[in-house]
């Protein structure tokens, strides 16, 4: 009975490790859903206006009147559920080379000639020659060397949109935004958010990460391409947990 239990829990356990993988075999990997998601949902709600917008027939009927959707209104994101461009270009490169070397030597001698005449006892079945009036002696050496160097470059251009899902009371905007590409059986996608300053948009309603707080960016895959890079999950399990 306990042998059955056993073998269904196992059977359970690779059932949820297969779901991942199961969404596209045999088949594409299914895109994620945009409806009820943060930017949809910051969309729907757009919150209370900043400032009360003219509405006369007058000004309506002007070429110079006030309000974002004029002429030369300013239409960069500022409320929730606008939208605005994040513009990434990534082109690190750091290298780093360290050299340690370090080197030790000891030598320490201990004599007990006397120590209750314990020696001297032992002295009479020894040997001719042997004593134990030098009865420790320690010596020891260590030498260390190591040598590391480190060389990463990173080059990375993007440009997605973004939705301001939330105004904070410092004026600062949260932002979100997402992106997926599925080309054959293999889905690219690009996730970004963080907080900007509405001053630091730009006149065309863009700005670049470097200018986005608490930046994270993402950007991957799913599909059968992935999956053959990746390492089985038995084999993953196994190299955390084996210690050799």
């Amino acid at each position: 009975m306990r042998s059955i239990k056993n073998s269904l829990c196992f059977g359970a356990i690779l059932m949820l490790l297969a779901c991942a993988r199961g969404d596209h075999l045999g088949r594409p990997p299914s895109l994620t859903p945009t409806r009820n998601a943060s930017e949809h949902t910051a969309m729907l709600n757009p919150g209370l206006p900043l400032a009360a917008e003219a509405t006369r027939v007058v000004d309506q009927a002007s070429l110079w009147r006030g309000g974002r959707r004029s002429l030369l209104g300013d239409r960069r994101a500022l409320r929730r559920g606008d939208i605005l461009t994040v513009r990434i270009e990534i082109d690190e490169e750091a290298q780093i080379s360290n050299s340690t070397s370090r080197s030790r030597s000891g030598s320490e001698s201990l004599g007990i000639p006397q120590l209750f005449g314990i020696p001297q006892r032992v002295d009479r079945k020894l040997p001719d020659g042997a004593t134990m009036s030098n009865a420790v002696s320690l010596d020891s050496s260590s030498q260390s060397d190591g040598d590391g160097s480190v060389r990463r470059k990173e080059e990375l251009t993007l440009r997605v949109a973004a939705t301001v899902t939330d105004v904070l009371p410092n004026g600062v905007l949260a932002i979100e935004g997402s992106q997926e590409v599925r080309v054959n059986f293999e889905l690219r996608e690009l996730l970004v958010s963080g907080y900007v300053r509405p001053e630091d948009i730009s006149r065309q309603n863009e700005i670049t990460y470097d200018k986005i707080a608490a930046a994270r960016i993402s950007y991957g895959g799913r599909g059968q391409i992935s999956d053959m890079q990746q390492p089985r999950y038995g084999q993953q399990i196994l190299d955390m947990v084996l210690p050799f």
